[in-house]
């Protein structure tokens, strides 16, 4: 009967906050466990990327921790179209982030401090630029995009008492944004930048069968720095220009359980929303150079219209014994650009998710994670659009993504 009502209260939580996450510029899961439980890691964030999920849940930790792990993720797009008479495919390119983490409990493990820094968002694409030369007058350019962002966040969390704990983190974000593309020759540029956000959390365990998180980040805008170049700009004696652009990553909130029906399973539900409306409208580039102020436009606009879109997930976790633990997820994530401004530059698609992962305490001090995710993209069918000026590549698009994270963490008694 305990479990029943437990799971009832767990299904009323998960209806609450079903208004709420999306991906777009944001990746996906930060850290090998939670990678294999699908990223429904709120409601439990018990390790080491609680710096991420949820800062309350670093009370979790009451020994002192120091942990790494790497992730590579590497996407495969797809692009055809009829009108051009186009069948291209990206290059299956390696974008790999290292990422840090420790912890120390103070006050009896009651208050514990800790810092991370980790990548939470990037995107990336490069095309041969020969099975795109029907799109730019039979010469080959290149077409690549590439955008991360590496956070410094220092985090504190404080277990009020056995049921309640609360924390928060200010994060530092350093981001980088390269992009070549034909506009028109081979436009080029490169450029980096900083900002500033925040991030809190809440966890409440109620029962021993039950946690309960509630996770909120700040929304966060980068000011990019840096210069771009175009030969075509050099009859107008200006081939190069410093330029700057905002670029924002959304308001992100959501909300997870953990339940522990019984002895060694952990089933996780997580919903987790990005507003996406609020931020990525359209994206400014303001030029300093007068000549092409007056010949790309002053600013430059590039129109996204993404909207705001929710993720939900589900994980599960079970421990063979206290050296070996195995892990699965699922998760849908819907695209959140519109047809109308789809690029094969910036992909965008909806995503099944499929995950796994696996721990090993290789001694008593070192834990090895592991966990690998399946992105399985649904094929988008796009519309040329018709504007005298085109912001979008109609035909077929597809992205497929596959990512692997490796961690390790030691603790010290």
């Amino acid at each position: 009967m305990k479990f029943k009502i437990t799971c009832l209260i767990a299904l009323f939580l998960l209806a609450a906050i079903s208004t709420s996450f999306g991906n777009g510029l944001s990746l996906n899961s930060i850290g090998p466990k939670s990678l294999g439980m699908g990223g429904a890691f709120i409601g439990l964030a018990d390790d080491y990327t609680a710096v991420y999920w949820n800062p309350a849940g670093i009370t979790n930790l009451d020994k002192i921790q120091i942990a790494a792990f790497v992730t590579d993720v590497i996407p495969t797009s797809t692009y055809k179209s009829e009108q051009y008479g186009i069948d291209a495919k990206s290059k299956s390119n390696h974008y790999i982030s290292p990422n840090i983490a420790g912890y120390i409990p103070l006050m009896k493990g009651d208050l514990v401090v800790g810092l991370g820094a980790y990548v939470p968002a990037g995107l990336g694409t490069e095309w041969n630029g020969d099975e795109l030369k029907n799109l730019t007058g039979q010469v080959a350019y290149d077409w690549e995009t590439k955008i991360g962002v590496f956070d410094l966040s220092p985090v504190i969390a404080y277990k009020i008492n056995n049921m309640f704990s609360v924390g928060a983190s200010l994060d530092i974000h350093f981001g980088m944004f390269d992009l070549k593309q034909f506009g028109p020759l081979q436009y080029t540029e490169s450029s980096t930048g900083i900002g500033l956000g925040a991030s809190a959390g809440i966890l409440i365990k109620p029962d021993k069968l039950l946690n309960i998180g509630l996770s909120f980040k700040t929304e966060n805008n980068i000011k990019f720095k840096g210069t771009a170049e175009n030969p075509a700009m050099q009859a107008a004696g200006a081939p190069k220009s410093d330029f700057t652009r905002d670029v924002a990553w959304p308001m992100w909130f959501g909300g997870g359980i953990a339940l522990f029906p019984i002895e060694n399973l952990t089933i996780t539900f997580d919903v987790q929303f990005s507003m996406w409306s609020n931020t990525e409208d359209s994206l400014i580039t303001v030029y300093d150079s007068p000549a092409w102020k007056q010949r790309v436009g002053d600013p430059k606009v590039m129109y996204l219209y993404w909207v705001d879109a929710m993720q939900i997930r589900f994980g599960a976790q079970y421990e063979f014994s206290k050296e070996f633990a195995l892990r699965l997820g699922y998760y849908n994530d819907p695209a959140p650009a519109p047809d109308s401004t789809l690029s094969i530059l910036f992909p965008s698609i909806s995503y099944n998710a499929f995950t796994i992962g696996a721990s090993y305490k290789l001694m008593k001090f070192l834990n090895l994670d592991f966990g690998l995710e399946y992105l399985l993209g649904k094929e988008r069918n796009v519309t040329q659009d018709t504007h005298q000026v085109p912001r979008n590549n109609g035909g077929l698009h597809n992205t497929n993504i596959l990512a692997i994270s490796l961690g390790l963490c030691y603790t010290l008694d």
